[in-house]
């Protein structure tokens, strides 16, 4: 039995290994067609329609509902301590540098990213990739790349309304509910957040962009040309984009504290 434990361990950690060596020999592709692919600036302008816009709807609505929760929760907190008037930078710090971009990156996986993956399995499945390259047109630069940037752009933009909207939330609930006072409210922001605790959350909204268009576009563009690989590869693209932005959010968090 040990011996069986031992080899299935052995076999994960070096699935683990040749898949982390694909992402990066593919994430290096990517990489250097980013030049050219920014020349086709009409069709990166549509992938952040596709990825950015169609995703709005869920993230504000997601975000009013998170800012007012931390608003209830803030303020239940605070009062032991008779701290109410601190609400706003509790909100504000909470909402740029972790709630922000964690939630919009998991959102955008569970949207755009299952979108782009299925999207690109659906090519690969029906031969649309095979007859671009028929027609000695590189998929990668022509299809992959424009969907790929889209995430990245879309994703900063799509986290500042996400903040933007949950402290409107927040202030929603503990000025007009919970009877907070708006100046306190918003003067306590004003000298708690700092513009590296902005650039914190920017930055972190960058990788989980970078990660999560990765994930989804490799997944969908390496999927089995079959009903059942599409399948698993949108499944795949949810499962280790979530897994990776926790975990990025830990490694960022503490080399930036």
């Amino acid at each position: 039995m040990a011996t069986s434990v031992l080899r299935e361990l052995h076999e994960s950690v070096e699935d683990a290994l040749r898949a982390l060596g694909a992402y990066t020999l593919f994430a290096g592709r990517l990489a250097a067609e980013t030049p050219r692919a920014l020349l086709r600036f009409r069709l990166v302008v549509e992938q952040v329609h596709n990825t950015g816009a169609l995703s709005l709807v869920i993230i504000m609505m997601s975000g009013l509902f998170v800012g007012m929760v931390l608003g209830l929760q803030g303020f239940d907190l605070l009062e032991r301590f008779g701290s109410e008037e601190s609400l706003g930078s509790a909100a504000a710090l909470g909402l740029l540098k972790e709630l922000g971009p964690v939630i919009t990156a998991l959102l955008f996986a569970g949207r755009a990213g299952t979108a782009l993956a299925s999207e690109l399995g659906l090519m690969r499945a029906t031969d649309q990739l095979a007859a671009i390259e028929m027609m000695a047109v590189d998929p990668v630069r022509r299809v992959v790349m424009p969907r790929f940037l889209g995430g990245i752009i879309s994703m900063p933009l799509l986290a500042a309304i996400f903040s933007m909207i949950g402290l409107y939330g927040a202030q929603l609930v503990g000025v007009q509910l919970m009877g907070v006072d708006q100046g306190q409210f918003w003067s306590q922001m004003r000298g708690a957040v700092e513009f590296d605790d902005v650039m914190e959350g920017v930055l972190k909204s960058v990788v989980f962009g970078i990660a999560c268009s990765l994930v989804a576009v490799y997944e969908g563009y390496h999927s089995m040309p079959t009903a059942e690989g599409v399948g698993r590869a949108t499944t795949r693209t949810v499962v280790i984009s979530s897994v990776s932005i926790l975990l990025l959010d830990y490694m960022l968090t503490a080399v930036m504290l």
